[in-house]
């Protein structure tokens, strides 16, 4: 029998090419070969119209792009993508993005500004989850033949009002934006579906990358073009292995059998740091956790009590213990990395000043409220963590603890006193969470106005609603993260919300492999600059 140790090259790409790789088949991979370890099941789709998760457009991120870009390396830094240029017009409304001559998609089809109109119309008539992110500039199936449109070799997009220029760029980096052959998809329409189902197993993009085989909840391989308009990419294949158990991963790791280790858990990380074999790189992600309080409860309407709760949360030992690796203390609604965001953390534990804020009050102690939580680990530790220091300054609370959807169900009723949630950006442009965090146009019970954070914990934001729709408008971009940045400061004083952490990523990586992005809190994973 041919030992695991001295499979041949070409034998070792073809099982991966199969994703059916056993674990113990490699004792390093193939040097022409990036193999990633995650947890993929959370993937529904990866036609771009419609991938909406973190998994799915981590793929379709190597498979296709969009008109303009944003920088791997330089996070929030617009660059050309398919469009060599882009610009807005006076009038506010028409912006123009002129198309690359000579780039393909991998089909061999020419990339042109019909096709890019036509790609991104076809997210309007899908109409699929991320389509918001697009219509919300006033696109519809009704009006897109005159708001998407090809002009000679540009793509023009009229808007149903003038936004802030960076608003609408950044948008355009979101993974429903990116460029699909039409030409390709079409042949592939079944039922008026317009390739769809095709495309959950098949690519036509213009990406560094080509699908090869995709296998829900095991993994997939891509394959390197030659001649991409970026240059080619060093891994000539990128296979993903669906490991969502840590302690699996770092065994791989150790072993050689994988590159990149993205699941590890803080016990996992610190067992290989020290180990020249293996780096950790530490990037964030986009998620927040905070505390919502409810503005139908009368003590928690009440500032100074909202204000003893912020300095009765003990962020930094949360992070270095519980939270390890995972989560950084972070005070405000805008996660580090995105434009206007606010790094500031001025609360920390101080259960005395808590006190002494309690006493200003005027409240009766002790208060009694109830923490809605998620039963999964984490999030009990951090209630767990929350309640003993509540308890400390005179505030008792009980958790409350349900599935995932059962707390999701009681916030949007408005249904709870205190409930301990988590928020990500539905696109990279702050407007995604200064609109849910710092807007209500309605307050009342019959608005059920779901989509509003500051709705479902009741609470009316006041001037705050009035400066994030200055800020969506603002032209000039510094002053738009300018308007950001005093939103966060009044938002983070005073608002209902006790925003704690902002997430933490490690990938652990063999030494041998530099050039590996998440994509931070704004963008996707990035495997065409990996070298090994």
């Amino acid at each position: 029998m041919t030992s695991p140790r001295i499979v041949p090259k070409a034998l070792a790409v073809a099982a991966l090419m199969a994703c059916t790789a056993p674990a113990a088949l490699f004792a390093e991979t193939p040097a022409n070969t990036l193999v990633v370890a995650d947890a993929i099941d959370d993937i529904v789709s990866i036609d771009p119209a419609e991938a909406f998760e973190f998994s799915g457009t981590d793929l379709t991120n190597n498979l296709y792009d969009t008109l303009i870009e944003l920088d791997p390396a330089r996070s929030g830094e617009l660059v050309p993508g398919l469009a060599e240029s882009w610009s807005v017009a006076d009038d506010g409304v028409t912006y123009t993005f002129k198309i690359k001559e000579g780039v393909t998609f991998s089909s061999g089809n020419p990339v042109t500004a019909q096709v890019a109109a036509d790609s991104l119309k076809r997210v309007v008539k899908l109409n699929k989850t991320p389509a918001f992110i697009l219509t919300q500039f006033g696109l519809s199936v009704e009006n897109m033949d005159q708001t998407i449109r090809a002009e000679g070799d540009s793509v023009i997009i009229t808007t149903d009002k003038p936004y802030a220029p960076s608003f609408v760029y950044n948008c355009l980096t979101a993974g429903v934006a990116e460029i699909v052959d039409m030409e390709t998809v079409m042949a592939h329409d079944v039922d008026g579906d317009m390739g769809n189902a095709w495309l959950q197993s098949n690519s036509a993009g213009t990406g560094a990358y080509v699908l090869r085989s995709f296998k829900p909840n095991e993994g997939y391989m891509l394959e390197a073009r030659e001649g991409h308009w970026r240059g080619d990419a060093p891994m000539k294949y990128v296979m993903m292995r669906h490991i969502p158990e840590g302690a699996t991963e770092r065994l791989l790791l150790e072993k050689g059998d994988i590159d990149v280790g993205r699941k590890l858990s803080p016990t996992d990380i610190a067992g290989v740091e020290g180990n020249p074999e293996i780096t950790v790189q530490n990037d964030v992600g986009g998620q927040i956790y905070y505390l919502a309080l409810n503005q139908k409860v009368e003590a928690l309407t009440n500032p100074k009590v909202r204000e003893a709760m912020r300095w009765a949360v003990d962020y930094q030992g949360m992070t270095d213990t519980i939270l390890k690796g995972q989560w950084v203390v972070h005070q405000a609604f805008l996660p580090q990395g995105f434009l206007g965001a606010v790094n500031e953390t001025p609360y920390h534990l101080d259960l005395d000043k808590a006190k002494e804020l309690l006493a200003e009050s005027g409240v009766e102690l002790p208060l009694t409220f109830a923490i809605n939580v998620r039963n999964v680990q984490e999030r009990m530790d951090i209630a767990q963590s929350v309640q003993n220091t509540f308890g400390q300054i005179g505030i008792e609370v009980t958790l409350d603890a349900a599935d995932g959807k059962q707390v999701l169900g009681k916030y949007r009723a408005r249904q709870h006193d205190i409930t301990l949630q988590s928020w990500g950006p539905d696109y990279p442009d702050p407007h995604t969470n200064a609109s849910t965090f710092a807007e209500n146009p309605d307050n009342s019970d019959e608005a059920k106005a779901t989509g509003y954070l500051a709705w479902r914990t009741a609470w009316d934001p006041g001037e705050l609603g009035a400066m994030a729709e200055a800020a969506v408008t603002e032209r000039d971009t510094a002053k738009r993260a300018a308007i950001y940045e005093e939103m966060q400061r009044i938002h983070r004083d005073s608002s209902a919300f006790v925003l704690m952490f902002q997430q933490a990523r490690q990938s652990a990586m063999r030494a041998n492999v530099s050039g590996f992005y998440t994509g931070g809190a704004t963008d996707s994973a990035t495997y065409w600059l990996v070298t090994k």
